[in-house]
């Protein structure tokens, strides 16, 4: 199954909030057969804009398909805020955006934002959603980022992405995150837990342990805070990664 919760924000006076799609068959379900053919067949992201495309045409159910931002950014980014102001003057980075919740929620604290994914469906879709918004959309791929990205942003925000991605790319996405990060900048990564003693599954979500999550660190990023933080309402508790590039 793929486990992505709520994590569309907002516009903060960007316009008119679309619905993305309409809903018909089960997204967990699909994501498990498409997940798992495109590892077999040696293409393991193939499946995202396979099952992007799916909901495009309304044949799925988008889980996440709400207002609201992801709820570990929204207090982490308050807490943030109250130390040190908005966003103005700083760039922010959202990897894997999907509906657009969390780049819309930055932008309407004054971050400059880019939001990216791999999927071209996804990338027009929140285009659609949000047709004023201030927030650069566009197709891109941590495994390569684009030039202009490396190295570029006080900000990064990865949620869910590194989870989506099978364990064998793991190494590369982390180091995409990494390299995201301008000198001073910070990334928040949020994934679901998965406790020592759970084996990963042949499906995705492919979830994290804590010495996973330490890993994510590199290349003289470092570890700032990994803590386990709990959501009312949601099953599984989150871990909250805080990495640093001095």
């Amino acid at each position: 199954m793929v486990v992505r919760p709520a994590a569309v924000s907002g516009g903060g006076g960007r316009g008119d909030v679309r619905p993305a799609v309409t809903h018909e068959r089960g997204w967990n379900e699909l994501a498990d057969e498409l997940g798992i053919a495109a590892v077999a067949d040696g293409e393991p992201t193939r499946w995202y804009d396979e099952l992007w495309s799916a909901a495009r045409q309304g044949d799925v159910a988008l889980p996440w398909d709400h207002t609201d931002p992801h709820p570990v950014l929204r207090d982490w980014l308050g807490e943030w805020s109250a130390e040190h102001g908005d966003g103005s003057g700083r760039r922010a980075v959202v990897v894997g955006c999907g509906l657009g919740a969390d780049s819309e929620h930055l932008a309407a604290r004054g971050w400059r934002t880019v939001a990216f994914d791999i999927s071209p469906a996804a990338v027009t879709a929140v285009r659609d959603r949000y047709p004023d918004s201030a927030v650069d959309y566009r197709e891109g791929d941590l495994l390569d980022l684009a030039t202009d990205l490396v190295g570029a942003f006080d900000l990064v925000v990865e949620i869910y992405t590194l989870q989506a991605l099978h364990p064998s790319l793991r190494d590369r996405a982390s180091s995409g995150v990494r390299r995201l990060l301008a000198p001073g900048g910070t990334a928040l990564v949020v994934q679901v837990v998965r406790r020592d003693d759970e084996p990963v599954t042949e499906e995705p979500p492919w979830t994290l342990s804590r010495a996973e999550m330490e890993a994510v660190a590199g290349d003289g990023v470092r570890v700032e805070s990994l803590d386990e933080v709990e959501v009312p309402g949601r099953a599984a508790p989150f871990w909250r990664l805080l990495l640093t590039r001095p």
